[in-house]
């Protein structure tokens, strides 16, 4: 079987350059016969074949300075070196302006990766400290303002009654009760044991000690009323000094008092005696006394009648 002069010369071609596989020479007999096949009406096939073989020799010959770089890559410009691994990349000659420009992106590709992975990294460190210095510069949570309550009351918070009497065993058991601290009928402590409450009420003056000053006709004088109330006010500035008197003297008393210190007056209480028989307080006293019994006499006093 005879062969054709552009085999032989394929054939020749891939003798000399081992490395090129059949399928390669196959196709650059192919290109060359395209190129041929443009002069094919002006010579013979045979002078076709003879300019390919002259063609790859001069390429083999031109490119015998690169010992990785074959004519048949040349002709098919094929760059057979970027299938090698990157250690065995041919160094770029600076004869071969076709080597020199070929770039290399597989050696600056591992720097930009790294530039991409250090980035996040250089964020997160720097993200780090911030929060770290956040519970620093955060101000001290502030304390709740302390509240001052009011001062509760320690007595009665609403009216209540008071029973009186020369006889203290005749008042009700358990009731808030009124006897004489000196006088004819002055009573002795055991004798109101039984009560929770109990208001001792000076009749002429001498005690500054009781709670309340009996001001009426046969005992103390509304002159006198102002002495007693400074009397006990010295010796216990925080109580309170309360006037007992007939609703027809109330007037002069009050004249008394008012000579005095307003802050003495302020813990000036008056109890008023107004029999109606009618349970009420006169206005502008803090107790009445509304009832005259046989035993014993009833009144009304309301809550700042001892605060």
């Amino acid at each position: 079987m005879s062969t054709s002069p552009l085999f032989n010369s394929t054939a020749s071609l891939a003798r000399k350059h081992s490395r090129v596989s059949l399928l390669a020479v196959g196709a650059a007999a192919a290109g060359m016969l395209g190129v041929a096949g443009a002069s094919i009406g002006s010579a013979p096939m045979a002078h076709a074949a003879g300019n390919i073989n002259t063609t790859a020799d001069t390429m083999s010959q031109a490119s015998s300075s690169h010992s990785n770089t074959s004519a048949l890559d040349e002709v098919l410009g094929v760059q057979t070196h970027a299938a090698l691994p990157a250690k065995q990349q041919p160094v770029p000659s600076h004869t071969s302006p076709r080597l020199t420009a070929v770039p290399t992106p597989a050696k600056a590709a591992p720097a930009k990766a790294a530039a991409a992975k250090a980035a996040p990294a250089k964020a997160a460190a720097a993200a780090k400290p911030a929060a770290k210095a956040a519970p620093a510069k955060a101000a001290p949570a502030a304390k709740p303002a302390v509240q001052h309550k009011a001062a509760q009351p320690t007595g009665p918070t609403k009216p209540y009654t008071i029973y009186d009497s020369v006889t203290p065993s005749s008042i009700p058991a358990s009731q808030p009760a009124a006897v004489y601290a000196d006088g004819a009928y002055a009573a002795s402590s055991s004798q109101v044991s039984g009560h929770h409450s109990v208001l001792w009420i000076d009749t002429n003056g001498s005690d500054p000690n009781a709670n309340a000053l009996d001001v009426e006709p046969g005992d103390a004088t509304p002159a006198s009323a102002a002495s007693w109330v400074q009397a006990r006010l010295s010796a216990q500035p925080h109580s309170i000094a309360v006037i007992y008197t007939m609703r027809s003297d109330w007037s002069a008393v009050q004249d008394a008092v008012g000579g005095l210190p307003s802050w003495e007056q302020s813990h000036v209480r008056y109890w008023i005696a107004d029999p109606t028989g009618v349970p009420h307080v006169v206005p502008g006293s803090s107790a009445t006394q509304w009832y005259w019994g046989s035993s014993y006499d009833i009144s009304t006093a309301n809550p700042n009648f001892q605060q």
